[in-house]
C-alpha cells in the first residue's frame, strides 16, 4: 500500500502564492510517483485537518512565517507525523536573517556586513552609508526588499507607508554588487551552481516567479575555484544551521573589473520553492533527478526530530 502524503500548502503569509504553486507541482508529481496525495490548504485548523485526514507524512511545501519558521514543524513534532526538510530549529534560525548569520559567520562562511534596525530608524535617515539592502529580517521570497542606491538622497518613503506588512525590525546590509549565485544542497551534499541573471532590475519577486523573469546560467560562469567555494560553503551554512532535506544558499560575488571580489552568503532557504521555474528542481535535473525523484526523496527522507 502507497504512502499517503499531505502536502502543506498556501496558508496566510506573504508568500502564500508561491506556496500554492509549490504545492500544486509536487503534489501533482507525488501521485505520478505513485503516492495517496491529499493537498491541504493550511489555515489555523490544521491540527484538526491532520487529525481527520491522517497522513503518513507531511510534505512541507509552504513558505514564509508559520510554515518556513519552525511553527508548523513543532505541530507535526507534537502530533508525531514525520515531515520534510528542516526541523523546527533550523527553520527558525535560518528564517531570522541576522541570527542565521551570525551562525553561518561563526562557521566560516562570509556573510554580508550590516546591521538589525527598526523601520522608524530606517525611514527617519539612511543607516548605512548608500548603497545598501534593507530587508525584512524574518521574510523571504524578496518580499519587502528594498534596494538604497547612491542618487537616493534619502531614506525609502515606502516604510513610513500605513500598509506596510512586513514588520518592524529590518536588516540592513551593505550593497554588494557583481553576480546572484545559488547553490543547493541535498543530503548533505552540494549541488551545482546558478548564476541568476534578472530580466530587469534586481532578483525581486516577479523575477523570481514569473515566466521569463530572470535567466538562469548552469553552470555558472565562474572560475573553477570559485565555484567550488560556493559549493563549500553551501554545505558549510547548511550543517551550521542544521539543514535537513533540501536548502539552498544564495551569494553575492563581485566580480567587477576593479571590485572587490568579495562572496558572500545573503542567506539559507529551508523551504525552497518548487515552482516550474525554481532553481532546486532546475539544479536537480542537472544533476539528472528529475523532478518526481526529487520529491519522492524527500518523502522518503522525512522524518521526526529533525
Amino acid at each position: 500500500m502507497s504512502k499517503h502524503v499531505a502536502v502543506l500548502m498556501g496558508g496566510w503569509s506573504s508568500e502564500r502564492q508561491v506556496s500554492l504553486w509549490s504545492g500544486a507541482a509536487c503534489a501533482k508529481a507525488l501521485e505520478g510517483e505513485g503516492f495517496r496525495v491529499t493537498p491541504i490548504d493550511v489555515g489555523r485548523d490544521l491540527a484538526d485537518v491532520l487529525a481527520k485526514t491522517r497522513p503518513d507524512v507531511c510534505f512541507n511545501a509552504l513558505h514564509g512565517r508559520f510554515g518556513e519558521d519552525g511553527t508548523v514543524q513543532g505541530l507535526l513534532e507534537i502530533m508525531g507525523i514525520p515531515y520534510t526538510h528542516s526541523g523546527v530549529l533550523a527553520s527558525s534560525l535560518a528564517m531570522h536573517k541576522e541570527r542565521a548569520k551570525t551562525v553561518m559567520a561563526a562557521a566560516g562562511v562570509a556573510v554580508p556586513r550590516g546591521k538589525v534596525v527598526t523601520r522608524a530608524e530606517a525611514a527617519a535617515a539612511h543607516v548605512l552609508t548608500p548603497p545598501y539592502v534593507l530587508k525584512p529580517v524574518d521574510g523571504g521570497s524578496s518580499v519587502g526588499v528594498l534596494i538604497v542606491n547612491e542618487d537616493h538622497a534619502h531614506p525609502p518613503q515606502e516604510l513610513t507607508r500605513g500598509d506596510w506588512a512586513h514588520g518592524d525590525l529590518l536588516l540592513a546590509e551593505n550593497f554588494v554588487a557583481g553576480k546572484e549565485l545559488t547553490c543547493a544542497v541535498l543530503n548533505g551534499e552540494a549541488l551545482d551552481v546558478i548564476e541568476i541573471v534578472p530580466g530587469e532590475g534586481w532578483y525581486d519577486f516577479d523575477a523570481k516567479y514569473a515566466k521569463g523573469g530572470s535567466q538562469h546560467v548552469l553552470p555558472a560562469k565562474i572560475s573553477s575555484f570559485v565555484y567550488q567555494e560556493v559549493r563549500k560553503l553551501a554545505v558549510a551554512a547548511h550543517h551550521a544551521l542544521g539543514c535537513r532535506g533540501v536548502s539552498r544558499a544564495d551569494f553575492r560575488f563581485d566580480d567587477r573589473e576593479g571590485g572587490t571580489g568579495e562572496l558572500v552568503c545573503l542567506e539559507v532557504n529551508t523551504q525552497p520553492g518548487m515552482t516550474e521555474t525554481s532553481l532546486v528542481p532546475e539544479l536537480a535535473a542537472y544533476a539528472g533527478m528529475g523532478f518526481g525523484e526529487l520529491v519522492r526523496w524527500l518523502v522518503e527522507d522525512a522524518s521526526l526530530d529533525r
